[in-house]
């Protein structure tokens, strides 16, 4: 299993330093001279007590309120496994990683990919001003758009979306096949964002931010949230963010977003929840996509920067908007039993006008093609659980059983365009234009409906020994329309069943060794309009994934490592630029990483993945690389608490990505590339609140590289980008 979560080691710290002293303008000069002389990410500081370091190391608080001591990469925290219910990481026999509020903080991320840059197992296929801001690898796979992303355990589609990683309390990565916890999705793995939630006890929080981005983008947030009523019953978190300005290829963005969580303790059983989460985003001059399946090299030409002007136009735009809501009731049956019943509907549109470029040559010519249109996704969401624990003489029981229902709705445009409108040179502006003809509307195109019963056991056989079983019968119904409303094709199969099982042993309290088996189905796709067949809705792909790994977190180190296999279907354009189904997909390869705190100051980790790819049984590329999978990564960072200046943490990210391969047919590598990132921050406090000013550069030497995107398409890499952010908590 891989190092699996990595991302929340922030709560470390949270007690080790004394930061009260007062923001003097010395302090203030000194991060903003490191900010700009050796800029940032993912540096951390946390607010101290007043103790000792020693005495604070003993009094870490705990990440759960069962935990007994806060570990390096909170293995103990929960994370969400859809019909598995709520476990720790520790207990759960797939890798997994959670990136913390604290860490969202730190990076300021502005897309997907930058979430996970200390996790060896994802790749950044990602670009935060065009339709590809939620696109990643995980173990080579590429995550399903349709079925990999969820909000709270939510399902929403998140195509185009770049979401507001600010009002998020974490973000959590269950890797690989998810069939059976979560119903048809890719075998690359769910992304589930939670949002903030109301507080525990009646505590007020309260927080305001301003933030910075390269080439002129500012931002306001707040975060507040709270309990009012008899004994605290109802809570509240309220977020909201304002971001607008120049990006950095000479474009410009918009976004306003709110989310709220509201619950009611209505009895001392009985709880009721709602959320929100509404997002509205306009980006100008997005980058266009570079498209390979005309390129007659076996080199691609030299990269241009990801802030190069020369990739887009003022005619081209990106515009989104998210809505998300849910509502339920958990009621406590007795002590040891729990139902609840959860509902959630999302929406999620996009109008565009992106380019495609058709590379031609190593010199950088293309041919511009252009794609305007709106689409957009809705999706209805049920779900009833009823989990608790039994004994069956000597074993204990844990138990999870469930329906749910889930219908989505793809609405795709009437009279879009797509077509060339010129030809153009990587390396020169683009003069071509073409706006956005008046009337683009949308029409129901297709929709997929599922309807699942499940159940899992896991049954603890003595003190070291469980085993989990778990199945997932779906029936499940897939539907092409035309605009007259006549269905033009149609797949449904009920019956299906996903199984998975695993068997844990404890090795130690704080370790746990584990095998696991799992299946899964994930929809065709449809196809993109650059292929002959475009519009085409594929069947379904089964696969299978097979893992052996290990999880161990104590006080001051931890480590994790995963032998893991996946079987899947493969899909590609042949020779016609006909996209198909055929032959299959191998991936195996191990992850390991591990962390360890050195002394008061420093905190040092690394992490892996080799992963061994290839196409077999098919009629065409049999024994190639699958595409999209780079044979090694590697990853590690470095953070160091300055001992003569409280509060100031400075830290260096790394990231190593090998050559990846670019079409399925094999012959066209992006080359292996190197990036760093740095940070600072600094933690006081002002008139008695905490205030935290941090920097965060990417790219620290402003690395050109080409990144993988999709098969056939690749994207140039982002630009060195500053971020700063100062927040003052009330």
């Amino acid at each position: 299993m891989q190092h699996t979560e990595r991302h929340t080691r922030s709560s470390r710290f949270r007690h080790t330093f004394d930061a009260r002293l007062p923001a003097t303008p010395t302090h203030l000069a000194v991060l903003f001279a490191i900010a700009a002389a050796t800029p940032t990410v993912f540096a951390q500081l946390q607010p101290a007590a007043d103790a000792t370091a020693d005495a604070a190391e003993k009094a870490l608080p705990a990440v759960r309120i069962t935990a007994s001591q806060d570990t390096p990469l909170n293995l103990n925290e929960d994370v969400s496994n859809g019909a598995l219910g709520t476990r720790s990481q520790l207990d759960t026999p797939f890798s997994t990683t959670i990136v913390t509020d604290e860490q969202l903080q730190e990076m300021q991320p502005a897309k997907l990919g930058e979430v996970f840059m200390r996790d060896a197992s994802v790749s950044d296929n990602s670009n935060p001003y065009n339709a590809w801001a939620s696109y990643v690898t995980v173990r080579g796979m590429q995550l399903d758009w349709q079925n990999g992303f969820k909000i709270d355990g939510l399902p929403f589609n998140a195509y185009g979306i770049t979401m507001p990683y600010e009002q998020l309390e974490s973000v959590q990565l269950l890797k690989g096949l998810s069939g059976f916890m979560y119903g048809f999705g890719a075998p690359g793995g769910i992304v589930n964002y939670v949002t903030k939630k109301p507080p525990g006890s009646a505590t007020f929080l309260g927080s305001v931010d301003v933030g910075y981005r390269t080439d002129g983008i500012w931002s306001q947030h707040i975060d507040l949230g709270g309990r009012v009523g008899p004994n605290a019953m109802f809570g509240y978190r309220l977020n909201a963010t304002h971001e607008e300005g120049q990006t950095y290829n000479d474009g410009h963005v918009r976004r306003d977003a709110v989310s709220l969580a509201l619950d009611a303790r209505l009895t001392r059983d009985l709880t009721a929840t709602f959320g929100l989460l509404w997002q509205e985003r306009h980006s100008t001059s997005i980058t266009s996509a570079i498209y390979t399946a005309q390129y007659p090299g076996l080199n691609l030409p030299p990269p241009v920067s990801g802030g190069s002007s020369n990739l887009s136009g003022p005619d081209q735009h990106l515009n989104t908007n998210l809505q998300w809501y849910t509502a339920g009731l958990r009621y406590n049956l007795t002590p040891d039993w729990t139902a609840s019943l959860t509902y959630g509907f999302s929406k999620s549109f996009r109008d565009r006008n992106e380019g495609t470029f058709f590379l031609q040559n190593y010199l950088g010519d293309y041919n511009d093609f252009r794609f305007a249109g709106k689409e957009g996704h809705r999706l209805t969401f049920w779900q009833a659980t009823v989990e608790g624990n039994v004994k069956t003489g000597p074993f204990a029981h844990q138990l999870v059983f469930g329906a749910a229902y889930q219908k989505q709705i793809n609405d795709y445009e009437v009279n879009s365009f797509y077509d060339q409108i010129g030809t153009g040179n990587l390396y020169q502006p683009n003069t071509n234009v073409f706006y956005s003809p008046e009337g683009l509307t949308t029409f129901p195109s297709s929709d997929i409906i599922q309807k699942a019963l499940f159940a899992s056991d896991t049954i603890q056989l003595t003190e070291r020994w469980s085993v989990l079983g778990g199945v997932r019968y779906t029936d499940y119904e897939q539907n092409g329309y035309a605009l007259d409303g006549s269905t033009t094709s149609t797949y449904g199969k009920n019956g299906v069943l996903t199984p998975t099982v695993a068997l844990m042993f404890k090795l130690a309290r704080t370790t746990t060794l584990y095998a696991s088996y799992v299946e899964s189905l994930e929809p065709g796709s449809i196809v993109a309009p650059t292929y002959a067949n475009g519009g085409a809705l594929l069947p379904p792909i089964r696969s299978k994934q097979y893992e052996v790994g290990v999880k161990s977190e104590h006080e001051r180190w931890s480590a994790t490592a995963a032998l893991f296999r996946t079987e899947r279907g493969a899909e590609y354009p042949n020779g016609a630029n006909v996209f198909v189904q055929d032959g299959e997909q191998i991936f195996q390869g191990i992850e390991a990483g591990a962390d360890v705190r050195l002394g008061r100051s420093w905190t040092v980790g690394g992490d892996v993945m080799w992963i061994n790819t290839r196409y077999q049984r098919g009629a065409a590329n049999v024994g190639n690389r699958v595409a999209g999978a780079p044979t090694f990564v590697g990853a590690g960072y470095v953070s160091y608490a300055v001992p003569g200046v409280p509060g100031l943490r400075l830290g260096v990210d790394a990231k190593y990505t090998g050559n990846t391969e670019v079409r399925p047919a094999g012959g066209l590598r992006t080359g292996g590339y190197l990036l760093v990132n740095a940070g600072a921050s600094y933690a006081t406090r002002l008139a008695g609140h905490d205030v935290t000013l941090r920097a965060a550069v990417d790219n620290l030497f402003n690395r050109r590289y080409w990144m993988f995107q999709y098969a056939d398409y690749v994207g140039p890499g982002d630009p060195r980008t500053l971020s700063l952010n100062a927040r003052f908590d009330f």
